[in-house]
């Protein structure tokens, strides 16, 4: 356990160091890297992804909140769109979990490797996303987008931006707008997805120390003030190191992660 804590740790350093870095979420960070720990000490093979995605989703509600606040105050969020598209991403997110639940973890390991490659090879290829709307749709086809993203994000436990930001750019949202508005997102998926797999795994048997439902609160209390603290320091290094080559790195560091979930599920 004391081994546990410590890689929760390092993770929750590296996550807000990405975070501020890259501009992307912890999650994509701390999802693979728990379940990773869980199966390497045999604390919960079976639930090992589930655990994961859940406690991430939670870390992402503290974490969220500040950096939704952050984006409020500056006045780039789109609060008109927050609002129409508030409830069908709380829907989308309950069903992802809802779908997360019923399915092993080997498949949430492959929905997670599948959408991490993709966002590798965006980050890797330096890929940029053209305006497709001039504005975001409305009825059933702009519905479709926010109860995609809740449901996608709450099965992988990370908060929204890494689908969002593309798919606002799309709208003719400015990068700017398009962080700040999936910041608020972010808390909006996550608190129902979190309740939501706390709810699932009440019941759960052999689940590890520390935890409630499916989120183990150890990780937790380890990785967010960690997070919280070093993604500062993550902002500042951005303006000091060549971010395109870093993003690139990390688009490889996802397609490695990829490939071991892969690996994984076909041994």
């Amino acid at each position: 356990m004391l081994i546990f804590l410590l890689a929760m740790i390092i993770t929750g350093v590296a996550s807000g160091i990405l975070a501020g870095l890259l501009g992307v979420g912890g999650g994509i960070v701390i999802v693979p890297v728990l379940d990773f720990m869980l199966r390497y000490f045999n604390l919960a093979d079976q639930y090992s992804m589930h655990i994961a995605v859940a406690t991430s989703l939670t870390c992402i509600v503290f974490t969220g909140l500040s950096s939704a606040y952050a984006h409020y105050r500056k006045g780039k969020v789109d609060v008109n769109l927050v609002l129409h598209w508030a409830l069908p991403l709380v829907l989308g997110s309950i069903l992802g979990v809802f779908v997360a639940t019923k399915i092993s973890s080997l498949s949430l390991s492959i929905i997670f490797a599948c959408i991490a490659t993709l966002v590798g090879l965006k980050m890797l290829l330096g890929i940029t996303v053209k305006t497709r709307w001039q504005k975001p749709p409305k009825g059933i086809v702009g519905a479709s987008f926010p109860t995609a993203i809740g449901s996608l994000s709450a099965m992988m436990g990370i908060g929204g931006g890494t689908l969002s930001v593309p798919v606002l750019t799309m709208m003719n949202k400015t990068i700017h707008q398009a962080v700040a508005t999936s910041a608020v997102f972010g808390v909006i998926i996550s608190l129902p997805s979190a309740v939501s797999f706390i709810v699932a795994g009440w019941h759960q048997q052999n689940l590890p120390l520390g935890n409630l439902g499916y989120v183990n609160w150890i990780a937790v209390g380890a990785i967010i003030p960690l997070s919280m603290a070093c993604a500062p320091l993550g902002a500042k290094l951005a303006h000091r190191l060549p971010k395109h080559i870093l993003a690139k790195l990390f688009g490889v560091f996802l397609l490695l992660v990829s490939l071991k979930m892969v690996l994984k599920t076909l041994g």
